[in-house]
């Protein structure tokens, strides 16, 4: 119970942090890329319904994106995965993140993969770093 609390209050912080984020950064650059690949080109024809549904799963994969420091904290919580081993992956990490990116992003230019994928990136180190924070202070207490 004592656990359950912060990261209930973490988890919801963060999933607002990315719905915001999405939001004001993710989402003028991927439709700026939209409006102007190809103008003159290509007609560009959206309908409120493609524009709500592509503002909706973009805000809330990244959402769900921003979960990943409270599944880390889990992990490190139960001892299924040390800190040390966080960081040892941290190249593995950068290439996963690249491609979720490239996945969770609607869009196909490497500007809104990249601004999401930075992000990812810096929550997988923040996360590490709090598991490597909780293992010093149960270090300290035993």
């Amino acid at each position: 119970r004592k656990f359950l609390g912060p990261i209930v209050l973490g988890s919801s912080v963060l999933f607002y942090i990315g719905l915001l984020f999405s939001y004001t950064v993710l989402t003028p650059a991927a439709l700026t890329f939209f409006v102007s690949y190809a103008d003159g080109v290509v007609e560009s024809l959206w309908s409120i319904d493609k524009y709500f549904e592509f503002v909706l799963v973009l805000m809330l994969s990244t959402g769900l994106s921003f979960q990943v420091p409270v599944i880390q904290l889990l992990l490190g919580q139960t001892g299924l995965v040390s800190s040390d081993t966080m960081f040892a992956a941290w190249r593995y990490v950068i290439v996963g993140s690249v491609v979720a990116a490239a996945v969770l992003t609607p869009s196909t230019d490497p500007f809104t993969q990249t601004l999401l994928a930075a992000p990812l990136i810096g929550l997988y180190l923040g996360g590490a770093g709090l598991v490597r924070l909780t293992e010093q202070k149960q270090e300290q207490n035993t």
